[in-house]
């Protein structure tokens, strides 16, 4: 009888270790800060003219542009989830043209740095589409354990 009750208490603790861990190995997921959208705005448009070392003039058109894009996001998340590939398409749509106004905005020299920081943010959101598990684009061909051998 205490034999059959230790190796109860052992399954039990066991069981109990490998959930706890389960639990740690988890990453967290970072929770964004609630921000209006002239708050977001502001902070894309000062971290743009760190980073491209806007005029005056520039960095108020370009936080005109980024408010009206947050303005638009925002009104995008609180509408109806209905018909996502179209939204998907006016989305796009929209990112477009905003890329096209800040482009309007910059010299040529900013217009490159630009480019750059895009070309490195898709970059990294490949990487982290890559990282979900597979829910991302397969670029791999199948993996084929037992090939026929030839000849």
């Amino acid at each position: 009888m205490k034999r059959a009750i230790l190796t109860i208490a052992i399954a039990v603790m066991g069981l109990t270790a490998a959930f706890a861990q389960q639990d740690t190995t988890k990453r967290a997921r970072r929770q964004m800060p609630k921000m209006t959208a002239e708050q977001r705005a502001e902070r894309v448009t000062a971290k743009m003219e760190k980073e491209l070392s806007l005029t005056a003039d520039q960095k108020s058109k370009i936080y005109a542009i980024q408010l009206e894009n947050a303005k638009t996001m925002d009104t995008w998340r609180n509408a109806d989830q209905g018909d996502m590939k179209g939204k998907i398409k006016d989305r796009k749509a929209a990112m477009d043209a905003q890329k096209a106004k800040i482009d309007a905005v910059l010299t040529a020299d900013q217009k490159t740095k630009m480019d750059a920081f895009r070309a490195e943010a898709k970059e990294k959101a490949g990487k982290m589409r890559k990282g979900l598990g597979g829910r991302g684009k397969k670029d791999k061909e199948p993996v084929v354990s037992n090939p026929p051998s030839q000849g």
